[in-house]
């Protein structure tokens, strides 16, 4: 598990690293700034919309050999992005590891399940997602530090030679999975039958949009609301992502107890936390204490969604996780979007009850879905795998 979170280390720091050197980047491939933003926008749009066939089509490959050439994709792209002065060319090569990003996350996140103890896969999965914490936490303010102090292009061949390290590691370390019956592609897609797993699809959208729309523009919170001194925001951030990457076995242990509660209870949480960041933000100390308090609920969102919507794709683990990539991200890009208006049109001290509001919705839907009943397949959805 620690190989797998070690190349989600290395794919979220490809992802997000360019955001802290966006102006840089803007400098050298002589665009406009809101040109050199799709560098970002347009990976996650491609996650969004192709993550469930890119990994419908992987599911019948040997699930080492993809995850290791899902890592030399993104070391060959970080390569370009330090050799490469040409827009066009870097952000061709944004969207080519974008392609590999789902099929990355949903693999490794059901060989974490396969390979955990019994009863302890939602353990495994955060461990998965420690990756995802730590690409924030340290992943994104290394590549803007590598930047500012090494240049551009020692940024970007760091990374490059921790995907490389990864893709080692996983060739290296990653055991053979046992071979199993290849899922049908009818199997798969049999699932999208179901009106319970849209019902979770959309609390894992309402979900990432309501974690999202505070998330994307904290830093805009802090300096205008708060008071807080730009040269304080990178440290209360730093502490955010410290506290984001301690708090996933948390509720990897929650999840195992007791599922159905947590699930139930995060948007819930999410709600409060809102609430009270409305209530702290003007004042300096009650809002810093608030911001570790934010990291700490806002880390169990990956674990709590993925386990939400894994419960109606037991018998197509894969391409449910694929489902739940794409919508997060979706639920990412409604999130900063719906922020993103509040901030331009009425200020971001208004931007809590965004998150409020969709947190709310969240809940509701959660507490739809449970009126349908467990998520497990019923005997008439589950049929023997055979060559499509």
């Amino acid at each position: 598990m620690p190989v797998l979170a070690l190349g989600v280390f290395g794919i979220i720091t490809t992802e997000m690293g360019v955001v802290g050197v966006l102006p840089a980047m803007a400098r050298r491939l002589q665009v406009a700034p809101a040109t050199a933003g799709w560098l970002v926008g347009v990976f996650a749009l491609t996650v969004a919309v192709t993550g469930p066939a890119g990994v419908l089509l992987a599911s019948r490959l040997r699930r080492k050999t993809v995850l290791a050439a899902a890592l030399a994709v993104f070391a060959a792209s970080n390569a370009l992005y330090a050799l490469s002065d040409s827009f066009p060319l870097v952000l061709a090569f944004r969207v080519l590891p974008a392609l590999f990003h789902p099929v990355f996350f949903a693999l490794a996140l059901t060989a974490a399940t396969r390979l955990a103890p019994p009863g302890r896969s939602a353990r495994a999965a955060t461990t998965v997602f420690a990756g995802v914490s730590a690409g924030f936490a340290f992943g994104v303010p290394l590549t803007s530090y590598l930047a500012d102090h090494l240049g551009l292009p020692a940024a970007f061949w760091s990374t490059a030679a921790l995907d490389l390290l990864a893709c080692a590691a996983v060739l290296a370390c990653f055991p053979d999975l046992p071979e199993t019956q290849h899922p049908t592609y009818r199997g798969q897609l049999g699932i999208l039958r179901r009106p319970r797993l849209w019902l979770a699809v959309a609390a894992v959208t309402l979900l990432f949009a309501a974690m999202f729309s505070g998330y994307g523009y904290i830093a805009e919170y802090l300096e205008h609301v708060t008071g807080l001194d730009t040269s304080l925001t990178g440290p209360a951030l730093m502490a955010f992502g410290v506290v984001m990457t301690a708090g996933n076995p948390v509720y990897g242990r929650l999840l195992e107890r007791h599922p159905l509660r947590t699930v139930t209870a995060y948007p819930l949480l999410c709600l409060a936390l809102y609430l009270l960041v409305d209530a702290a933000g003007p004042h300096r100390v009650p809002m810093l204490a608030t911001v570790l308090l934010w990291g700490a609920v806002h880390c169990g969102g990956l674990a709590v969604a993925q386990s939400w919507l894994a419960r109606d794709a037991t018998d197509a683990p894969e391409f449910g996780n694929s489902l739940f990539i794409s919508f997060s991200n979706l639920g990412i890009t409604l999130g900063t979007a719906l922020g993103g208006t509040v901030v331009t049109t009425a200020g971001p001290r208004h931007l809590p009850l965004v998150g409020a509001a969709l947190a709310a919705a969240a809940l509701a839907t959660v507490l739809l879905r449970r009126r349908l009943g467990p998520g497990h397949p019923r005997p008439h959805e589950t049929r023997p795998a055979t060559t499509p």
